[in-house]
């Protein structure tokens, strides 16, 4: 993942220029991008251009519709454009400013480079998820993991216990998350049409 270095401060601007609702069709081998993460998250959260510029705006980001909608092409599509790590950062401190309520004091400056540890650790916050809810999610996908094994990757990093979270553990997380939260809808859709018809 590549890096854009922008100035300490106020409001982070993005400049691009239009869609995709369909989470990427990735297989294990290939290498997650920051891109592939925007279009999973989009899907698994049901997200509109009009709320993904709302979670942008939620932590300090200005984007327009043709930004968002140019990150989510995919890769060989006209327009497309890269989505660098300060991108996805500040989007994910939006959503976790979304799910968590803003904390008092400064806003959080978004990192100039990601990981897939960071990535985690952004989404655990978001989803108020503990080392157990991790395990179920991974489960999910089919991936077994330990409590143990999960909680490594939250470890600081250069401590003994830390562990390098890869690229096939985020992406089954994701897929989890897919799960989880598409049965949540299908439930929810199912619980609307029985109260209708009763």
């Amino acid at each position: 993942m590549r890096c854009l270095l922008v100035p300490r401060g106020s409001v982070v601007a993005f400049r691009v220029g239009a869609d995709d609702d369909n989470p990427p069709n990735l297989c294990d081998n290939d290498a997650m991008t920051n891109n592939d993460i925007l279009r999973r998250l989009r899907y698994i959260f049901d997200s509109s251009d009009s709320k993904m510029m709302a979670l942008f705006s939620l932590a300090g980001g200005e984007v327009s519709r043709a930004e968002v909608s140019a990150w989510l092409k995919r890769e060989d599509a006209e327009g497309f454009e890269e989505c660098r790590d300060v991108v996805l950062a500040t989007f994910l401190n939006g959503l976790i400013i979304e799910r968590r309520g803003r904390r008092e004091g400064p806003m959080p400056e978004p990192e100039q480079r990601l990981n897939n540890n960071i990535i985690l650790v952004k989404l655990k916050v978001a989803l108020s998820l503990k080392a157990e809810d991790l395990v179920e999610i991974l489960g999910l996908a089919g991936y077994a993991a330990s409590k143990h094994e999960i909680s490594a990757f939250f470890r600081k990093y250069g401590s003994r216990q830390y562990r390098e979270c890869k690229d096939q553990i985020l992406r089954n997380f994701l897929r989890g998350l897919e799960v989880k939260f598409h049965a949540e809808t299908d439930l929810d859709s199912e619980s609307v049409t029985d109260s209708n018809e009763s």
